[in-house]
């Protein structure tokens, strides 16, 4: 029987989908997720299509899924369909559209305890929302008033009273890197919450263990609850805490660590066999105007005072030249995806060949000088091997913005790296929620699609496999990806808990047969009388 699993603040579901994808015995589901809640709309419609997929994965009915996903089939007729309406009504239960901490709670303890089954072993995974803790929260709040009192410092407490009423075996917390110097009323949170953690209530402790390092609260670092995701695979420098709750007196043995990978995964390696296809222009969209707008863009460059300025010209010009893609992109592209000796992890992970293409690739607009400025910053990002800032930008391109401009001689430029080319050799920045406001931190390394990220790059980014869909509108997509675990990391999370609880189960199966022993010793003594001279049965076992 699959270990339960329990989601809380699940946004579009990246946690959830490590620990769902796991395998045990004879291939079956080690880990199911019985219930998983989060409290925005369209991210919820993402969840509860995903178990959709989960229920239909495996049998024939699939086929109307990827039918759904490729737009052959409206939602309506999509759900019309017998198994797969079966296939709603269960995830219906499993994905809930709750808010922790305003939601009622004898009502969501009822759900948990409906998934639990009456399971003693399970796990609570999830990630309490993170503005109040991140470093660029904090920075916009800085002179707020009212931060103090912002309600998500404490929003996990609601993951807390989870913990305190349901007992579960394991638990694995994820936050931002700015919690480790987050502080409130002048005291740190992250030792509070860890304190909090450790000491749940009375009779029930934990030790909160780490992934990347043995020990426990006691002796480890807070650092050493930082995880550095490309360190593991991930093509993205997204730096998170993650905390591992082992319930004490359980037996839980010392746990294996995660495996650094020997070469990080690149951007190029996640994105770069989607197809190619161009940005659309603000204004006035069509071919012929955004042809002339990329042409347009190396004169922006003269007068750049440099030595390079003349090669840069040059360089851009070829690329203008040669961007030649006529499709902004669809909902939809079909695509063959050839089997290679040579796939890497990260892409048997990502592809799927019965999906039979890509999903939700669709450049976004942008205004003919940001063209200009993304074609310098990918040409120059593919000569110099990284991303321009705005000090090294030619005066022509830089954007008009009064933190630019109103600066003395020598005083540093608010944002310098305000337009970004995500390098092809390297992993990644972080993707974050921010990317759903403009793509400048986001440019694509290709100077001939001269564009930002599409939602399904970002989501490869972010170890999205590509048969995962996201509900509601593209703005609304880019902000479900942004807010994500990466589920490629997280099915690493999962393999460490899974080891884990093997070894419980092994160390009580043999405790089992240690006492079966002791008690047929037993029953052997006091059926044959011990010879003279010879040390009972009993005492040889004990």
């Amino acid at each position: 029987m699959p270990v339960p699993i329990i989601d809380l603040f699940a946004g579009p579901g990246g946690l959830g989908e490590g620990f769902a994808s796991l395998k045990g015995h004879r291939q079956q589901p080690f880990f199911e997720i019985g219930l998983s809640i989060e409290k925005t709309a369209v991210a919820h419609r993402t969840l509860t299509l995903r178990a959709v997929f989960r229920r239909l994965r495996g049998t024939k009915d699939i086929r109307h899924y990827y039918s759904y996903v490729q737009g052959k089939i409206d939602e309506a007729e999509f759900r019309a369909i017998p198994a797969v309406e079966s296939a709603f009504e269960h995830a219906s239960k499993e994905a809930r559209c709750l808010e922790l901490g305003k939601s009622d709670e004898a009502a969501i303890d009822a759900e948990i305890r409906a998934a639990l089954k009456g399971q003693e072993t399970w796990v609570l995974i999830g990630g309490p929302p993170c503005q109040a803790y991140s470093l660029a929260g904090r920075s916009r709040r800085a002179n707020d008033k009212n931060f103090h009192k912002d309600e998500k410092h404490f929003l996990y407490k609601e993951y807390l009273r989870i913990i305190q009423v349901h007992k579960p075996a394991i638990f694995v917390m994820e936050n931002v890197k700015g919690l480790l110097s987050s502080k409130h009323s002048g005291n740190p949170m992250f030792e509070r919450i860890v304190a909090d953690l450790s000491s749940a209530t009375e009779g029930l402790e934990y030790e909160i263990r780490s992934f990347t390092k043995p020990g426990n609260s006691d002796s480890l670092e807070p650092a050493d609850y930082l995880i550095h995701s490309e360190r593991y695979g991930i093509p993205q420098n997204r730096h998170r805490v993650i905390l591992l709750g082992v319930r004490k007196g359980l037996g839980i043995p010392q746990h294996r660590l995660l495996t650094p990978v020997a070469r990080p995964a690149t951007v190029r390696q996640a994105i770069d066999d989607l197809p190619k296809i161009r940005s659309r222009l603000s204004k006035d969209d069509s071919l012929d105007a955004w042809r002339k707008a990329i042409l347009a863009a190396p004169a922006y460059v003269k007068g750049w005072k440099t030595e390079n300025e003349s090669t840069m010209i040059d360089s851009m010009r070829e690329f203008a030249a040669s961007a030649t893609s006529v499709t902004t992109g669809s909902s939809f592209i079909a695509k063959e995806y050839k089997r290679t000796r040579k796939q890497t992890e990260l892409q048997k992970w990502l592809h799927d060949r019965s999906l039979g293409g890509v999903c939700q690739h669709e450049a976004r607009s942008h205004m003919a000088t940001d063209l200009a400025r993304y074609l310098f910053s990918a040409t120059f990002a593919h000569s110099l091997g990284y991303s321009p800032r705005l000090n090294v930008f030619p005066s022509k391109l830089l954007p008009d913005h009064i933190n630019v401009h109103v600066l003395g001689e020598n005083q540093p430029i608010p944002f310098n790296d305000r337009f970004r080319v995500q390098c092809r050799n390297e992993p990644a920045t972080t993707v974050v929620a921010h990317i759903a406001k403009d793509g400048h931190y986001y440019i694509h390394y290709d100077p001939s699609q001269c564009r930002s990220l599409t939602v399904r790059e970002a989501a490869r980014l972010q170890t999205f496999p590509d048969n995962y869909f996201f509900a509601g509108n593209r703005t609304e997509q880019y902000t479900q990806v942004g807010n994500a675990v990466p589920p490629l990391l997280a099915r690493k999370l999962a393999e460490i808990v899974r080891s884990i609880l093997n070894r419980m189960t092994r160390e009580k199966r043999k405790q089992e047969g240690d006492h079966l022993c002791k008690e047929a010793v037993k029953s052997q003594r006091h059926r044959l009388p011990a010879r003279r001279g010879q040390v009972p049965l009993l005492a040889e076992v004990d």
